[in-house]
């Protein structure tokens, strides 16, 4: 089993920036893929990031290219996002997940791959 804690989210205003962490702990020894993810309101689950386990590999969702990145700290076991020019429609839960092992690439973006989820922390852009 693995644990994952976000933490981060807040309020800002639209053009500025949010870093937001992922915590894991329990069986993180095994490489494995992680992700994040996004809900907002009435709408479906949106993929946003994911990185391998050397972090040498990164993938983004067409909508946070150039924006955002992704990357961690396997010492620290910590997952991050790096959020710049936010913008009002970025607005929503932000959600941690991990697999339990290495997804392949074609995978990375689709959450029922992820078998672990943290409980998500909101991200507010207002305008």
């Amino acid at each position: 089993q693995v644990q994952l804690i976000e933490s981060g989210g807040g309020l800002v205003q639209a053009g500025g920036s949010l870093k937001l962490s992922c915590a894991a702990s329990g069986r993180t020894s095994r490489p494995y893929t992680m992700g994040w993810f996004r809900q907002a309101p009435g709408k479906e689950r949106e993929f946003v990031a994911a990185i391998s386990w050397s972090g040498g590999s990164t993938y983004y969702g067409d909508s946070v290219k150039g924006r955002f990145t992704i990357s961690r700290d396997n010492g620290k076991n910590t997952m991050y996002l790096q959020m710049n020019s936010l913008k009002p429609e970025d607005t929503a839960v932000y959600y941690c997940a991990a697999d339990s092992a290495l997804l392949p690439p074609r995978t990375v973006a689709e959450a029922d791959e992820y078998d672990y989820w943290g409980q998500g922390t909101q991200v507010t852009v207002s305008s």
